[in-house]
């Protein structure tokens, strides 16, 4: 799984079904960086969270951070989208 490969997914999210996709590429994408070797900065991968509450601390402390993307840009109107940009800052946000 590429990055950009998500990234277009995490973009294209706008329904259940899309949403649910976008899921199962981050879970493959997350699969993939377990096999890796930490890096000297503590990623595997593009993962800088490598357990499920240093990933969900890190979800929580974007949207705390951004106002839940708000002052990075336009907040997305569609919630389906907002929740996976909140999953893909689980992943690298520190």
């Amino acid at each position: 799984m590429e990055s950009d490969q998500l990234f277009e997914a995490l973009e294209s999210v706008a329904d259940e079904a899309s949403f649910v996709r976008y899921v199962e590429l981050l879970a493959a994408e997350r699969r993939v960086a377990e096999t890796l070797a930490l890096s000297v900065d503590g990623f595997q991968g593009e993962w800088a969270n490598q357990t499920i509450a240093e990933f969900l601390a890190a979800a929580l402390a974007w949207a705390a951070d951004s106002g839940f993307g708000e002052r990075r840009g336009p907040k997305a109107s569609n919630p389906w989208q907002r929740s996976a940009h909140f999953l893909w800052a689980g992943r690298g946000y520190e």
